[in-house]
């Protein structure tokens, strides 16, 4: 029996079937797939929004006073420079000779910088071989004056007695005369011519010897008188030199340390020293109480409005970097200081006060005061934004 053969079609000659390939997906075929994405895309959407919800309920609500800073930003502190000072402190000055115009004084004894004093203790004692010599002087010469004086109270105590003999004297002579004139009838008439002329004489002496009598005792009063000024004088230059020869020795008025301040001499900038020569007047040495300390700054007019008393502070010295003191905002200046190059540009003081102390603290040491800016941008309002973005 034979079979028929196959019937080809054009088609099926011009395009031969390769191995491996795979028919086209018709559209039954693309439906599913296009479900299963559809279905993942909505439940990524599903947990997208309940991770949202979740985390919005969870969150509390903002509100400027619970918001509470915990790092602080470079804007949260302000610096400032000053030096240290010390709240109790006596200057110490070369002292101002009474009655005496001296140039300078020259230091015999001197305490070094640093050293602790108790209250009473010497400082500084400054050369008095002058004071020495004018109280030497004025010894003599008031001793001189006293006897003087003396002489002239003895002298006038004679002439005193002198005169009142004679004043006696010429007043019983006086009566005497008085009592011949009586007899005139009884006597011839030359002897009452006689008689009434050693009354008026008697008289006339009597008299003078009164007034001059008067005039001496005011004459002698007048030359003791001028005597006891000079000595007077004397005495008061003598006490002038022995009260310039205590201030030549300079006690410390408190317990504390001593501190030497930089001065001009001999035509450079220093600290005294033994030998030296100090003007009157000039304040050369500190005691001071370095249990309190303090930072004298100068704020400008732009970063004072930011300043408020109470701010905290870090006090850090430029000489030991490694020490840092808490500090604060002691007192604050309302009334600003010119500047050096403008009127308009102005400056103030400003007192922070150092808790605490160490023996390397002393005063004139340049500082570093970084004050806490943070609790005044929390009061004043400037918190961060509760609407961020997601």
């Amino acid at each position: 029996m034979s079979t028929a053969p196959a019937e080809v079609t054009p088609e099926s000659e011009s395009l031969p079937q390769q191995p491996g390939s795979q028919p086209e997906p018709t559209s039954d075929d693309q439906g599913p797939k296009r479900w299963r994405v559809w279905v993942i895309a909505a439940v990524l959407l599903v947990a997208l929004g309940l991770m949202f919800t979740l985390g919005w309920r969870n969150r509390a609500p903002v509100s400027s006073k619970q918001i509470s800073i915990t790092y602080q930003s470079p804007g949260d502190i302000l610096r400032l420079k000053g030096t240290t000072e010390a709240v109790e402190a006596r200057a110490v000055l070369a002292p101002l000779l009474a009655g005496q115009q001296i140039g300078t004084l020259t230091i015999i004894h001197l305490t070094p910088a640093g050293k602790r004093v108790k209250q009473g203790d010497l400082l500084v004692e400054f050369d008095r071989q002058a004071q020495m010599r004018d109280i030497i002087d004025k010894q003599a010469e008031y001793q001189k004056l006293v006897d003087q004086v003396a002489g002239e109270q003895a002298k006038e105590s004679a002439a005193r007695a002198k005169d009142e003999t004679e004043l006696k004297t010429a007043e019983d002579n006086l009566k005497k005369a008085e009592l011949e004139i009586q007899k005139a009838e009884i006597v011839s008439r030359i002897d009452a011519e006689k008689n009434q002329e050693n009354l008026e004489e008697a008289k006339a002496t009597y008299e003078q010897l009164r007034e001059t009598f008067d005039l001496k005792r005011k004459a002698a009063q007048a030359a003791i008188r001028s005597l006891e000024i000079q000595r007077d004088r004397t005495q008061q230059t003598m006490d002038h030199a022995k009260a310039n020869s205590d201030k030549m020795q300079i006690h410390s008025p408190l317990d504390g340390v001593v501190v030497l301040n930089t001065i001009w001499k001999q035509g450079t900038m220093g600290e005294v020293q033994e030998g030296d020569q100090v003007r009157p007047g000039v304040s050369f040495m500190q005691v001071v109480n370095p249990a309190t300390m303090q930072v004298r700054v100068h704020a400008n007019q732009q970063d004072f409005p930011s300043l408020q008393l109470g701010q905290t502070a870090k006090v850090r010295l430029d000489a030991y970097p490694e020490m840092v003191f808490q500090g604060k905002v002691d007192q604050i200046s309302p009334i600003g200081e010119g500047g050096d190059f403008s009127n308009k540009l102005r400056t103030f003081v400003v007192i922070v006060a150092i808790q605490g102390n160490d023996p390397k603290l002393m005063p004139d040491l340049s500082a570093a005061v970084d004050v806490d800016m943070s609790k005044r941008n929390a009061q004043s309002g400037v918190t961060g934004s509760g609407s961020g973005s997601l």
